[in-house]
Parts: C-alpha cells; structure tokens; sequence
C-alpha cells in the first residue's frame, strides 16, 4: 500500500506492507485523508533543517545522546542517531474510510461500517490504517467522507471552545483564523456567542464572516485591542481562543489586553514564548491551555489500551468530542465549503505538500484514496513487500527474520548482525508499524519487509528468528517458530506465563522422543557473554567450595503506568532481574534448591514493591546468591555492581566497565564503553547454528531462570 511519509524534509510516498487489526485495534480502508497545514508543514520544514540546528534548540536533547554515550557508548548511540536520520517518519492524524478488519476485543464496530479516526501515528496518510477504539467513531449517514475527513481538527476546534466554558450571549475573540480558527468561529457563534474573529489575511477574515463572525479585525491594526473593546462596552471580552500560530509575543499580550477582569484565554495554537504577568494579573485572567482533542490525549490507557473515562465524570473525552463534531456536521451547524478547497490524489501528495507551503495556501487540503468501494471493501492484504535489489539468498550465511524493530532492535541488535556479516545476514523484517519494518529492510538491505510475523515462519529461507516484541508476544511466538523448524533467539524474558514455559519444555520432550534434529533455542541474556562475566567464569572452573554473590541493580525509577510494569512487560522481575538469575545459574552452573524474596511496603504510590526487593538463591553446589533490585537510587550512581566471595578470592565487577580481581595480587581491568555481551551472544549462537555446536545457553538453564522469576514474582505478591 502507498503510505506518505517525512524523509529528509521532502513529504513522500512509500510503498510499505498494508496492516493488520491487531488486539483492541480497527483496520480501515481510508477514502480521505485530511491534511492538517500548520502542524504537518511545520514536521516537513523540521525534518529538512541540520541536527545541529535541532539541538541548540533543544538542549536536552544534546545532554540526552551524552547520558547515552556514557552509558551505551558512542557507537550504540551513533547507531541510534542515524537510524532516526535514515528512517522514515509517519504523518498525519485525521482520516475516514471503511472498517475492513477489526481486532481481538472491539465490541461495537463491524467490516463495512463507515468511520472516521484520527490520532498521529495512528490515522496517518495512508491507503490502510490500524487505528485504537478509542480513536475511532462512527460516522452518521447524513456527513460524507470528505467531511468526516476533517475529524480530528473539528474535535481540536471543539475541546477549544470547551475550554472557554462559553455562556449564552457571551462575547468571545477567535484570533487567527486558519481550518480550526473556522471551525471554532461556527462553534462558537451556534453556541449563542457574539464573535469577534481576527487575523491578518483579509481573505480568511471574509471567510469567517461568511461563517457568521459578528465583527472581523485585522491583526495588523494598531487600535486592534481598542477596537475590540469598543464592541463590548468597554468591559473586555469574555472569552479569547487563540488559535493563530506565531513566534510573536504581540498578539498573545493583545489577547490579555482585550479580555475582561476575570475573563479566560484558550491557548489552542503557538504563541511567542514571553507572557507579561501584569497582563493576566491585574485582571486576574485565567489562561488556560487546551490538549488537543480532548481528555483521553497522550493518555496511553486511554488511547491504546481502550480504557474510557466515566461518562458521569468526563462527560467530553476525545471520542465523545469527534462524535460531537459529526454531529454538528450532520446538523449543518459546521460548514466546510469555504474550508475544504483543494483535494488531491494520494498519488500526487508532494503537489499538495508544496501547495500548502505557498504563500497562499488553502485552509484545508484532502488527500484522496482509492475510491472503488466493492474491490476493497474485503481485500486481500499485502502484506509483504520485496526488495528487488536483493538479488540472492546466500545459504552459507544464517538468514535472519526479525520480529519487532523498536528502539533496543535498532539500537543493538541490527547493527550487531551488520558487523557480523560474516555470520548472518538479515533477510526479513516484520512489525506492526509498516513504515517502520520498511525503513529498518531499506537500511540493512533486507529481501521483505511484513506487517504479518507468520510470512517469516512460513518462509523456508529464514534460519533465525530474531523475536524483538513486547514482552507478552515472547511465548507464542517462540512456540510458532520452534513448531516451524527455525532457530530463535529472543530478547529476554523467555515467555510471561508458566503454561508457555510448559509448552517449549514439551516440545524439547518430543523433540527427543522422536529423534529429530530440534532448532536452537536462545534467550537474549547477554550478560553471561560480557569479557568480564566471561572472565569471572574462568576463575571459577577450578573452585571446590560454595561461592557468595551479591548483586546489586540500581535499576532506575519507570513510572508504574509504563508498559514495563503491564500485561506487556510482566513487572521488571521477569523483564530484567530474569538477567541476573542467569548470570547467578551460569556462574554456579548448578540448580537452584531454594528461593526467597522480600520487598518494601511503600507507604505511596509512586513506588512499587514489585521492583524494589531482595532475592536470595540457595544452589546445589552449596552457594548462596543474593541479588538487591531496587528503583529507589539516583540514576547518578551506576547501575549495576556484583561482588563474588569464593576461595581467597573477590571479584567485584562495576557495570561492566571495572572488573577487580583481588587474591595473592590485585588486578584492575577496565572498559570504558561497558561491553554487556550483545555482539558476543550473537556470535555465539551463529557458531552453534553453522557448526552444530552446543547451544551457547543450556536448555535446562533457560528454564531454570525463568521458573525462578515465576517463583519470586509469588513470593512478592
């Protein structure tokens, strides 16, 4: 399918795998697509400017890629910087089309139902869209496409005008009048508003007249604010929503200025950054700011969990706002006839991209899609598209079908596979976001990239699966690849659930009993593989006595509604202290005999026992470990230190970069970047595939770590 996206500050088309209705998801066919001239105009021109433009305007993100080399090293975060300056951005966030696919868990919507969406990096300018419930409406028969097109800039209109509480023959200030300027001029004025529009394009100031503005000003008038006032006897408006966008301090100061004691100022566009106190404090104006579409925006529970407010209790969320402007559009209380002038074809966007950068640009343009309803109303999806520059598979070379390419895939892994050359190739790129799986396959050459993983375990050319998801895909994954015959690394944790755990030790059993030749299987513990860890290992060889190991992560503060500590992640147990349960079995190489944990009660909410707690390990070999896990430290101290007690001898490792050995002497080893292990798995496992060698991390050790996690997630509760 043909998707626009931001490269190099150019708007352009690529041709990207069409998406499926994953879970709590709605796929639609889009027959409109809105193009939204200020937000979308502006990514465009800040995609072309130099990075060292960017970061003087955004030092933090200077400080940010310094924490990084520090932490990562400078080649991982050279690797992550110019994956995002060679990959491709989606735009837009305001569509309408058919449903065609509806996802796991959506009650309410059905294939064929006309809708209208919105949401950027949802609703994006493209022939098919995955779009959350909650983001999604249906639209009435009375509105067609082109108008329900302009959905989300109608509910942003909308949330504006909520947020100046307007009363019946109030008098109210619209300043600036582009596509939501309009639209809040209608909404303003069939809410029994006396309005007063300003702006300084004559020509749009003609169209809010036409849409029933009372008075027009231009903001080019130096007696703007006198002017304003004379209309309202002098008091002041009651209300101002600013929806002009300016780097200027001026017309945000003339809103203050023309608003009455106690009155309110709606911030919906850009002002200059400069507020003079004296200008809302005299009058004790209250300045308020209005977040988009409405409650429910930025809110990840909200938008892509599914999760609604009560209505009792938020009467106007952002769905109920899209609904609401339908509504209006159905009533013929919102005209779009003077809004909607020029629409385009989706084959010619950069036409409409360079139309909208003119110096008269058009309100509001469309992009058009296939309009032969009966042929794709139930498609057939593409969900693969080639790489004809990929000419041949080599079979000496492991080909590789990676599973999710979010940020540590990008970051690590694939450049790993890159340097390793010589061992692997990548072959298959599969994730949910179709721009994404076809900027990574661009980038390091892949033969396809899919929006569906299951064309990478059909295919007989892959070798590995490299499985990179959110923590809850693992298990069914891993179990579909081994039943397909491929090898798999996947990113810890092995699997969530015990009963998934139970599965792959079936399938080893079945393995055996029937004498077949079962794929590898390798989970991403990388730290066993670090030189020091590698290092510390060699001196244990020898040791006949228990050894003590204490260990101590400072993980770091994730606030408790990141997807970490969800269904997704499973809690930072399984997700990350899974690793040193490894590092514990790897050194003892030994089982596990007894387990205990304990955790803090915290007497907020802002902590969480579930990653600050103590874990203690009894192994067979008589050694006892104990690791300390908290989110409780400062991100200044590092991250994570182990000191081992065996025979005379310590060893104390600090984040990978500083490894002492003390006994007879003293040794001091040291590594600036904090090599963790990732290339060297990676070798590892390719030397096991193409050698037939042992797997680089036993079976039963991977199972092992896993039923320890299980097991100190009941003991925390």
């Amino acid at each position: 399918m043909w998707q626009v996206a931001i490269k190099k500050g150019k708007a352009i088309l690529v041709d990207v795998p069409e998406p499926m209705a994953s879970a709590g998801r709605i796929l639609i066919k889009v027959m409109y697509s809105c193009i939204s001239a200020g937000t979308e105009i502006a990514n465009v021109s800040s995609s072309r400017e130099p990075i060292i433009y960017k970061a003087l305007r955004q030092p933090e993100k200077i400080k940010k890629v310094f924490d990084s080399i520090a932490t990562v090293g400078f080649n991982k975060t050279l690797n992550l910087v110019q994956s995002k300056l060679t990959g491709y951005d989606p735009i837009g966030y305001s569509v309408s089309g058919f449903v065609v696919g509806v996802g796991k868990g959506i009650d309410g919507f059905k294939i064929g139902d006309r809708v209208a969406a919105g949401g950027a990096g949802q609703a994006n300018h493209a022939e098919f869209v995955e779009v959350p419930r909650n983001l999604v409406v249906k639209v009435p028969d009375g509105v067609d496409f082109k108008q329900a097109s302009t959905t989300t800039v109608g509910s942003i209109a909308l949330q504006g005008l909520r947020r100046a509480d307007l009363q019946l023959g109030e008098y109210v200030v619209v300043f600036g009048t582009g596509v939501i300027g309009q639209l809040t001029v209608q909404m303003a004025k069939a809410s029994g508003a006396v309005v007063i529009a300003i702006d300084v394009d004559e020509m749009r100031l003609s169209i809010a007249k036409d849409h029933g503005a009372d008075y027009v000003f231009s903001g080019r008038d130096e007696q703007l604010v006198d002017k304003v006032l004379s209309v309202c006897g002098g008091y002041g408006v009651d209300a101002v929503v600013f929806t002009a966008t300016t780097s200027s301090n001026t017309p945000l100061s003339q809103a203050f200025k023309m608003t009455r004691k106690k009155g309110r100022v709606v911030l919906v566009g850009i002002a200059g950054p400069k507020i003079c106190r004296d200008d809302i404090y005299k009058k004790e104006i209250d300045f308020l700011i209005s977040c988009s579409y409405g409650p429910g925006r930025y809110d990840e529970n909200y938008e892509l969990k599914g999760n609604d407010y009560p209505y009792g209790y938020v009467r106007w969320t952002e769905n109920r706002n899209m609904q609401a402007y339908l509504r209006l559009l159905c009533d013929k209380l919102v005209r779009l006839d003077n809004i909607i002038e020029t629409v385009y074809p989706i084959k010619q966007v950069e036409r409409a991209y360079e139309l909208l950068k003119s110096d008269r640009r058009p309100l509001t343009v469309l992009l058009e899609y296939n309009q032969d309803i009966l042929q794709d109303i139930f498609p057939l999806h593409r969900k693969t598209v080639i790489n004809p520059s990929v000419k041949k598979v080599n079979k000496d070379i492991i080909n590789v079908g990676i599973i999710g390419v979010g940020g540590f895939a990008t970051e690590v892994h694939l450049p790993n596979l890159k340097r390793l050359s010589n061992q692997y190739q990548l072959y298959a790129v599969a994730d949910r976001l179709p721009l994404n799986a076809k900027s990574v396959a661009e980038q390091y050459g892949a033969k396809y990239c899919t929006s569906d993983y299951r064309q990478i375990m059909k295919d007989p050319e892959v070798d590995l699966v490299l499985i990179c998801t959110r923590h809850n895909l693992h298990g069914t994954i891993v179990l579909a690849a081994l039943k397909n015959g491929k090898h798999v690394f996947v990113e810890k944790p092995l699997v969530l659930k015990q009963d998934e755990l139970k599965q792959i030790q079936d399938f080893y059993n079945s393995a055996k009993d029937d004498d077949s030749v079962a794929p590898i299987l390798m989970t991403g513990f990388n730290r066993r593989f670090s030189p020091y860890a590698q290092k510390i290992k060699e001196l244990l060889q020898d040791r006949n006595s228990p050894m003590i190991i204490n260990y101590r992560m400072n993980a770091g503060y994730i606030p408790l509604g990141h997807w970490v500590h969800t269904e997704e992640g499973g809690g930072r147990n399984l997700g990350e202290a899974c690793h040193i349960y490894d590092l514990f079995t790897f050194f003892t190489d030994s089982p596990v005999v007894e387990v205990s944990a304990h955790a803090i009660r915290p007497h907020t909410a802002r902590y969480s026992s579930s990653d600050n707690f103590i874990a203690t390990l009894s192994f067979a070999d008589g050694s006892i470990a104990t690791l300390t896990y908290t989110a409780l430290g400062s991100h200044r101290h590092p991250k994570e230190q182990m000191e081992i007690f065996f025979e005379g001898k310590v060893c104390v490792l600090n984040d990978y970069k500083h490894l002492t050995i003390i006994s007879t002497r003293r040794q001091d080893l040291k590594n600036r970047s904090g090599n963790k292990g990732h290339k060297n798995e990676l070798e590892m496992l390719g030397k096991a595939i193409q050698q037939s060698v042992n797997w680089p991390i036993p079976l039963w050790q991977q199972i092992q770590v896993m039923e320890i996690a299980f097991q100190i997630d009941k003991l925390l509760g």
